[in-house]
């Protein structure tokens, strides 16, 4: 039997008020997003995009690793069936992930305390970990640096938590502010978590040194804090396992910590959304534990995670000649990253020998924090068709020798004003 508006007594006006999504407030779009959407948008031939986190090959496209294609025909020859995975991932995946991470660190850590868990890319790791985050610890206070990848905040903020933020970079500095960052983590609550980048900071490329990492992990400990550590580009900073060395001293110092790891950027795999959630445990007991939840929520989530991109990340990482050839593509990914920012600082300093570009060449990873107000960058973007955050970060890995003197050219007009 239908039900009409009239029979429940409203009129055609009373009903569309009572919508139930009448009174969802107006939600800002993330601001990577809506640059991206602008960039689509816009007519421009020459538009230029240095705001999302793609690196792009010497010729400007998204490169399809040799050893990506290699692993990629061997699961096609195979015609295997894409039948249901584990919820938690194959065995040779999870494997894989933790002798990526732990390899340098095996003698610190043992296998029984680690469990890895296959996510939908680097973001579901971090949504999954914070979602057990908030069975664990419900009311906790989640620090992420400032700044921070927006998706950061945003997440934990969806979980539950209350999110603040801890001082990272300061402009005046033109780098880290480590004693403001180590004052803030020495007040902050027992039981607090705290996010911190593995390398390649987003957005800043600043990264603590091992003597910084040394000393903050010794405050996490003495406080009582759980560090959630986000490894969305190792390799791309001094390489696979110096990257991970926040890894091996959170190892030695016996702390339980979680891990969110993706594989986008270091296999060319963004579609794909290759991740995994790894946690370290006090005891195999409770990483017994900590793992069913994790299952749990997975479970309730989206069920099984995606086949196609991990079977490629296990037989690459997995298979001697293919893991080689695949270190051999990050390393060269790695060196044109660096080949661009040399070059970009360089000429800028030629430019302007008044001014210092020295912090630009010092950070690492996909991008800088180039020093841009908002009003330069938007004026480079009217002006110049070109896009970058309006917190001056742009990407170095979408620069290339075809669009680089451009951009030098539309940075020396905009800085000089």
């Amino acid at each position: 039997m239908s039900i009409s508006i009239a029979s429940v007594g409203l009129s055609p006006e009373e009903a569309l008020m009572s919508s139930l999504f009448s009174n969802i407030p107006s939600i800002p779009i993330d601001p990577i997003i809506r640059l991206w959407q602008e960039f689509t948008a816009d007519r421009n031939p020459e538009k230029l995009n240095l705001v999302l986190g793609v690196y792009t090959d010497a010729n400007g496209a998204v490169p399809r690793l040799r050893s990506v294609q290699k692993a990629e025909r061997r699961w096609i020859d195979q015609a295997l069936p894409k039948t249901y995975r584990p919820l938690e991932g194959t065995p040779g995946y999870r494997t894989a992930v933790q002798d990526l991470l732990l390899t340098a660190n095996a003698g610190a850590i043992s296998r029984e305390r680690v469990t890895t868990l296959q996510t939908i890319g680097g973001t579901g790791a971090l949504k999954i970990g914070a979602d057990v985050l908030a069975r664990l610890s419900p009311g906790a206070t989640v620090a992420v640096s400032n700044p921070s990848w927006e998706n950061h905040r945003s997440l934990f903020d969806a979980a539950g938590f209350a999110v603040v933020s801890y001082p990272y970079y300061s402009a005046e500095l033109g780098g880290i502010d480590f004693e403001a960052m180590q004052a803030f983590l020495r007040r902050m609550t027992a039981g607090s978590i705290v996010v911190l980048h593995a390398c390649c900071h987003n957005p800043t490329g600043n990264d603590l040194t091992p003597d910084q990492w040394r000393t903050v992990i010794s405050i996490l400990k003495a406080r009582g804090l759980t560090p959630f550590i986000d490894i969305a580009y190792q390799g791309f900073g001094d390489g696979l396992d110096d990257d991970a060395l926040v890894l091996g001293v959170l190892a030695e110092a016996g702390m339980e910590f979680f891990v969110a790891s993706s594989f986008s950027k270091s296999f060319s795999l963004y579609g794909e959304r290759v991740g995994a959630l790894t946690i370290v445990a006090e005891s195999a007991d409770a990483k017994k534990k900590v793992e069913d939840l994790a299952k749990r929520i997975i479970r309730t989530s989206y069920s099984n995670p995606p086949t196609h991109g991990a079977v490629i990340v296990e037989t690459v990482l997995t298979t001697p000649e293919l893991r080689a050839d695949w270190e051999r593509e990050l390393g060269e990914m790695r060196e044109r990253i660096v080949s661009m920012r040399r070059r970009l600082a360089e000429s800028l300093q030629q430019q302007f020998p008044e001014r210092s570009f020295d912090r630009i060449k010092a950070q690492k990873g996909m991008f800088s924090y180039s020093g841009l107000t908002a009003q330069e960058v938007e004026r480079l973007r009217v002006a110049h068709g070109i896009y970058a955050v309006d917190t001056g970060r742009i990407c170095v890995a979408a620069l290339n020798e075809h669009n680089i003197g451009r951009v030098l050219d539309a940075l020396g007009q905009v800085l000089a004003g």
